[in-house]
Parts: C-alpha cells; sequence; structure tokens
C-alpha cells in the first residue's frame, strides 16, 4: 500500500491525499490551494494524478481546501463515488457553485485586464454550472456507519468537531491476510465550540495523518473570547466607524452569531447594525438548522428553551450585489461579516476597500490566515495592500480573536493523539506550515515517543510492501484486448468471429479478476 501527499503537504491549504492499494485508489479529500501566487497556479494545473483511474474520493468536509478542486476532478474524468456526511453534502451544494462562480468572477476580471495588455486569456478551473454537475457522485453516510468499499477495503466516518458535518476518516485495508488502518484526522476541531461535538476519541491505528495548523501555537484568548468581542465593538461603535469582519461563511459567521446573541442577551451589545453580507454564509445558516442532530447538548437545550442561536433580532441579510454595494455608503455603526475569511475573494474585499484606509474602522480577524493571503499580509501589518488594482492605506484599527478559531490549537492536537491505546507505527503530519509541523513533530516525538514524518508535496511512502497495479498496468491491458478487438471487427461479422471477440472479453474479465485476486 502506498501514501502520496499531493495537497496541504508543507502548506495548510489543497488538502489531497492517494492511497494506491493493489487495484484500487482511493483519494482523500481534493482541496483548492490558497494563498501564495505558487501556491493558487497549482489550481490551473493537470492534477498529479489520472482522474479516471480513482475509485472513491473520502471527503472529510466542506471547506473549499478540502473540497474546492472535486468539480475540475469530475471535469477532468472522475466517475467513482465520493462520500461524506450528510452535512457536507448540503453544505457543498452551496460552496461549490459559489467556488465556480468566484472563479468565473475573477477570471473575467483579469481577462478584462489580460485583453488591454495583450497577456494570453485564462479560463475558471471551472464553472458554477460543473459545480453543480459534480454534485451528482456525492453518497452520503452518517458518523459511526461501516462502509464497505469492497471485499478489503472498509471506512467509517466520524466525528471530528472542525464545522458541521465535518470528520475524520478509520480506513481498514486487508492485504495478503493481514489488515492495516489508517486514521485521517481531517481538520481536528477545538473542545467546547459552540454547536457541534468535540472530536471524537480514536482507540486504535497503525498509521495516522493528523493535521497541524496550529502546531506551534497555543490559542490565547480561548477562554474570553466573547469579552474581547465585546471590547472590539464598544470601542468600534465610539471610534463613529464600521467593524468589518473577514468570517468564513461555514461555522465562523454562525459561530459570531452565537456570540453576538449572548452579547445581546446579557445587554452588552451596543447600538450596532449586524449585517450578514454573503449569499453563501446565509445559505449555510439554513443547512445548520437542517442538520440539528450534529449540534452539542448545549445548543439542543437552546433551541428546546426557544433561543434560536443563529437569528438575532434587527439581523440583515444583503442578498443582491445592491445590496452589498449600499454597505459601501454606511461610515459608521455597522458591523459586516462577509466572506472570504482569508480576504482573497468574494465581498469582503470590496468593504475592506472602501474601510481599510478610515481610522474609525475597524476590521477584525476571527480565522486562520494563510500564509500569501490578503488576510495574512493585514494582519502582519502591511501598511498598504492592492485590492482590485488600486493601492489602498491600512490606517484602520487591526484586530483578531484567535478564541474563534475552528482548529485545535498545540495541546488539542496533543491530547488527540495521546488518547490512542494502541499507538500507531508513524504519524504524517500534514496541514501546516512548516513551522507548525515541525514544532508539533518535536513534541510528539519528545512527549509520545512516536515517530513522526513531515511529508513535502508529492512525497510518497510505502506503508506495507504488496502488489500495486500502476494505472498505467490496467491501461495498457485494456488497450491490448481493445486493439485485438478492432482488428477483428475490421476482418468483417461472421460468426467465427464475434466467438472470437466473446473469447478476448472473456480475456479481459480474467485479467481483471487476476488483478484483483494478487492485489488482494
Amino acid at each position: 500500500m502506498r501514501l502520496k501527499f499531493y495537497g496541504a503537504a508543507g502548506t495548510v491549504t489543497g488538502s489531497c491525499h492517494l492511497i494506491e492499494t493493489g487495484a484500487t485508489r482511493i483519494l482523500v479529500d481534493c482541496g483548492i490551494f490558497q494563498g501564495s501566487r505558487a501556491l493558487r497556479e497549482r489550481n490551473y494545473q493537470p492534477f498529479p494524478f489520472n482522474p479516471t483511474g480513482l475509485d472513491f474520493v473520502l471527503l472529510t468536509h466542506a471547506h473549499i481546501d478540502h473540497s474546492g478542486a472535486i468539480p475540475k476532478l469530475v471535469k477532468q474524468g472522475f466517475r467513482g463515488k465520493i462520500f461524506t456526511t450528510g452535512a457536507t453534502t448540503d453544505l457543498c451544494e452551496v460552496m461549490l457553485p459559489d467556488s465556480g462562480y468566484i472563479q468565473e468572477m475573477e477570471v473575467e476580471r483579469l481577462n478584462r485586464k489580460n485583453s488591454r495588455s495583450g497577456k494570453q486569456l485564462i479560463t475558471p478551473i471551472y464553472t458554477a454550472d460543473e459545480a453543480r454537475d459534480s454534485l451528482r457522485y456525492f453518497e452520503k453516510v452518517n458518523y459511526d456507519q461501516m462502509i464497505s468499499l469492497n471485499d478489503n477495503i472498509k471506512v467509517r466516518f466520524l466525528d471530528a468537531g472542525h464545522i458541521l458535518g465535518s470528520a475524520m476518516v478509520e480506513i481498514w485495508v486487508r492485504e495478503g491476510g493481514e489488515q492495516t488502518k489508517l486514521v485521517f484526522s481531517g481538520d481536528l476541531g477545538k473542545e467546547d465550540k459552540p454547536f457541534i461535538n468535540d472530536p471524537t476519541e480514536v482507540a486504535e491505528a497503525d498509521y495516522v495523518i493528523m493535521e497541524s495548523t496550529y502546531g506551534s501555537r497555543v490559542h490565547k484568548d480561548a477562554v474570553n473570547r466573547l469579552e474581547l468581542l465585546h471590547e472590539i465593538l464598544l470601542e468600534t461603535y465610539k471610534k463613529g466607524g464600521n467593524l468589518v469582519i473577514p468570517a468564513f461563511a461555514v461555522e465562523r459567521t454562525q459561530d459570531l452569531l452565537y456570540d453576538m446573541n449572548l452579547l445581546m442577551s446579557e445587554k452588552k451589545f451596543p447600538p450596532m447594525q449586524v449585517y450578514i453580507d454573503s449569499p453563501m454564509a446565509i445559505a449555510a445558516t439554513q443547512v445548520f438548522k437542517k442538520h440539528p442532530e450534529c449540534f452539542d447538548g448545549e445548543t439542543r437545550e437552546l433551541i428546546k428553551r426557544g433561543k434560536d442561536p443563529l437569528a438575532m433580532p434587527g439581523l440583515v441579510f444583503s442578498q443582491t450585489a445592491e445590496d452589498s454595494i449600499a454597505l459601501n455608503n454606511i461610515r459608521g455603526g455597522a458591523v459586516i461579516l462577509s466572506a472570504s475569511g482569508m480576504c482573497d475573494a468574494g465581498r469582503i474585499k470590496h468593504h475592506l476597500k472602501h474601510n481599510l484606509w478610515r481610522r474609525e474602522s475597524t476590521v477584525l480577524f476571527v480565522g486562520y490566515q494563510a500564509e500569501g493571503t490578503k488576510g495574512r499580509l493585514i494582519m502582519e501589518g502591511a501598511k498598504k495592500i492592492r485590492i482590485h488594482g488600486e493601492e489602498i492605506a491600512i490606517k484602520a484599527d487591526i484586530r483578531s480573536i484567535e478564541g474563534f478559531s475552528a482548529h485545535a490549537d498545540q495541546n488539542g492536537l496533543l491530547r488527540w493523539l495521546e488518547k490512542f491505546s494502541q499507538p500507531p507505527k508513524r504519524v504524517y503530519l500534514v496541514h501546516g506550515e512548516l513551522e507548525a509541523a515541525t514544532t508539533l513533530s518535536g513534541l510528539i516525538e519528545e512527549r509520545l515517543g512516536l515517530p513522526v514524518t513531515v511529508p513535502q508535496w508529492r512525497d510518497a511512502v510505502e506503508l506495507t510492501p504488496g502488489v500495486i497495479y500502476s494505472q498505467e498496468d490496467v491501461l495498457n491491458a485494456h488497450a491490448l484486448v481493445s486493439s485485438k478487438l478492432q482488428s477483428l471487427l475490421a476482418g468483417g461479422a461472421g460468426e467465427s468471429n464475434y466467438s472470437e471477440i466473446l473469447n478476448q472479453l472473456n480475456n479481459l474479465d480474467g485479467l481483471i479478476e487476476k488483478i484483483k485476486k494478487k492485489a488482494s
């Protein structure tokens, strides 16, 4: 069995891991790269594997850095099954077409510039329609449901506590009479998050492929995030400006609504108007309401008492482009939640353009900002930033609250791993920048005594010895039989030729069965 790291290796985004065992190929996640230009350019390149040769995709959750390249995968020939939870499927029905639409708009804008400068035009990675087409390959599964992919491979999805519907994936592979278990953590959530349960504890695994986003950091304001939010709201209100919050449409927007509701119930919310300016966040909020089975006990109790944590008095949803543009005329007293959370696409760029240069306004970051994104540049103290081709001075107050992060921090990651009663043979750290992954690697080796590898992009490891048939082997076998059939057909339609054609088809069936038996 071979494991290949085609994304979120040496970086946070673009999650994509390929398992090859016998004649079966399984992809765990298929995400978009975000961040620097060099990373984003990978999205326009062909996959480093043949999509037509894949059998299954196991999707951990709906965030675009995990799901966003699935339409591209289907566009390039994938016709297998995509297994994921029901909540993730419903979120992808919202997020993937939105991603395609954003790509179409961004490419249209870039092509206008390219046309004027005589540069080559580009095409979107995929369109909104192509994203919608990819959804027909999704198959919903429940948490804790055992699924047999074939006679030798079974999988199970467990609650990862990251966002609604997020999962870690257990995979059992039987080869040559021996069974190997892999666990992909997906993105692990924090404990005691609003709405969702804590990450599931896993007892045993042979190999663990684990995220390391905050492997070098501890969330310093997890306890007092409500007080910090109140403080920032009040400061902005007194200055007379707007509070602009780049918020991921899924989970972060809903978490903010949850906490703003708490502040309102405690009479601590200043007289400011709250706007959600993200059609995707609005749709995602409806998906939340559709899946109360994913909620934790605290949220279910709130709902039972008639308190909807997703509703606020006077909350305004900006659905249309006109609604969004109108917000740019508001000089003060507005709280604007808008996507994307890393400020690289979507309506948030317009709100930054109209508020970053104003001293009375505040920009509040409540989520991870990947290296190379506009959000990261602003957070790290840039004096100006280019938005839509215009240099914008940064004079607004820049604040952040780490306590809203949906990721487990260094302590949370270590706690999850140390709960394995049967320690894994090796841990592979992915989904983290180099400094975070190497720091966590050292701590795992020192405190837990486990061997750790930090793979880089396109690295491959042999987990178990055994026969692995390459895609080329299978395609060559098909091509050989196909050429023989074409020769026979060209020779005429006699009865003997029909018999020979049947013989060749039987040969092909026999070859496939031989591959399957050797693989097992």
